[in-house]
């Protein structure tokens, strides 16, 4: 099946739009997309009409275009004959919002709809879902603009079986300003399933990584899912759901999903380098890191630079409980580090690894440590944990260490306090792609990506 007309359509028809309730979900659609999107937008209401001096089509024969893409947000039983419209006349793709299907026990009419696409070679997302967003270009979410928060245009697909956790994702990824190439909610999974969309963004160009929320598989499917994923190059992270009883139900009853056996399939993603995110948080911290360093992977032997002795400390047990190395650095190396570090601190740095440059350090001392770090080969990887209420930090910090990163090419994370007025060196980091995070533990969960998305 050609899924393009799903995530690049020029037209749109979105059928069930109310006459009187502007609430209505096909509505809220209809409206964001005909204001806000370049994405030709027709409205459908089976009594024809017009809403706002805009028309109401009764079927597609009337539209004067040929649709890319349909918008089902009907009632359950409609969804049938609104899809044999569509088929009859040629629509690429449709995204069913609608509900009432597998989930509530209406396996038959999952079925149906779900035999007649598959017989015609016709893609549908859903049913059961939110849909797609894909900045700058269409949101099919049901959710008015002002209440949402949408990030960037950026390289990271995100799939997920829950609106909500694409949702709410979306705005964990905007705060720490994570971009997306397109966020797909697939409700039911009746046809189009993370497999195929796997396939599908592992040739899209615009994306780099791919991100799913899963809440289960089919029998046999999930197999078959991380032997697609370990075929293709791109970063791939999984958050699974469904891993205690209480959550296979829970998942049975949300989307009727079978959640399997989570044991096995978390050690099978181990075995193919697929990055398991254990939680949301690990979710965020994963995609921003590997949506910086897509091609990048590491053997988890990290170089930590601090002027904080007990920051330093709390950052190898964080690496140490996330599988992580902190070697011990060479004599040679350190040597050549204290040579080259402003002689107030030369006598008073620690430089074993962490590196505790002590809070009488300076700009140009941070520097050194990172281009020195860069260079040896008893790392891999650097953490810098900046605290920017010292006298030495300047505002620029963040973009002359990302330009080192840039220059020796070794992944460099950091921690920055969560700060408005440290936001200036934030964004100096990712100014040139370097993450950041506002926590240890985050920092760190960055690093462990690249670990866990190292080819065996």
């Amino acid at each position: 099946m050609d899924l393009t007309p799903l995530f690049k359509p020029r037209t749109m028809a979105v059928f069930g739009v109310s006459r009187n309730n502007d609430t209505h979900p096909a509505n809220v659609i209809f409206n964001k997309n005909n204001l806000r999107y370049p994405v030709q937008t027709f409205a459908l209401n089976p009594g024809g009409g017009s809403l706002q001096r805009v028309p109401l089509y009764p079927s597609l024969s009337e539209i004067p275009v040929g649709i890319d893409l349909a918008v089902i947000a009907t009632r359950a039983e409609i969804v049938e004959t609104v899809l044999d419209d569509c088929l009859l006349n040629e629509v690429g793709a449709a995204v069913i919002i609608s509900g009432g299907f597998a989930e509530v026990g209406n396996h038959r009419l999952q079925e149906r709809i779900t035999d007649m696409a598959r017989e015609a070679s016709f893609p549908f997302i859903g049913p059961n879902c939110l849909g797609i967003h894909c900045p700058t270009k269409f949101d099919t979410l049901f959710l008015p603009s002002e209440r949402i928060i949408r990030p960037e245009l950026g390289n990271l697909a995100f799939i997920s079986q829950s609106g909500g956790i694409l949702v709410d994702q979306m705005l964990k990824f905007a705060g720490e300003g994570i971009g997306m190439s397109a966020g797909v909610s697939i409700g039911n999974k009746a046809l189009i399933r993370e497999i195929d969309l796997l396939k599908y963004f592992d040739q899209d160009p615009a994306t780099r990584v791919i991100a799913f929320y899963i809440e289960g598989f089919a029998e046999n499917e999930g197999r078959h899912f991380v032997q697609a994923a370990q075929a293709s190059p791109k970063p791939k992270v999984v958050l699974k759901a469904g891993k205690s009883a209480g959550g296979v139900a829970a998942a049975s009853s949300h989307t009727a999903s079978m959640a399997g056996d989570y044991q096995v399939f978390s050690e099978i993603m181990k075995q193919y380098s697929i990055a398991e995110a254990r939680n949301e948080l690990e979710l965020t911290a994963f995609c921003e890191s590997l949506s910086c360093f897509d091609q990048r992977s590491i053997q988890g032997r990290v170089g930590i630079i601090s002027l904080s002795g007990g920051h330093g400390v709390l950052a190898v047990d964080t690496c140490i409980a996330h599988g992580l190395e902190v070697p011990r650095l060479l004599e040679e190396t350190r040597e050549t580090l204290r040579e080259r570090l402003n002689p107030a601190i030369q006598g008073i740095a620690s430089l074993q690894n962490p590196v505790d440059l002590t809070g009488s350090s300076i700009d140009s001392d941070f520097l050194a440590a990172a281009d020195i770090l860069s260079r040896c080969q008893e790392v891999d990887s650097i953490l810098v944990l900046l605290l920017p209420y010292s006298p030495g930090t300047s505002p620029d910090i963040g973009a002359k260490l990302s330009l080192i990163q840039q220059r020796n090419d070794k992944p460099m994370v950091a921690y920055v306090p969560k700060e408005e007025k440290y936001r200036i060196i934030v964004e100096g980091f990712e100014l040139y792609n370097v993450p950041v995070s506002s926590t240890l533990e985050g920092s760190v969960q960055m690093l462990e990506a690249l670990k866990r998305c190292r080819k065996c």
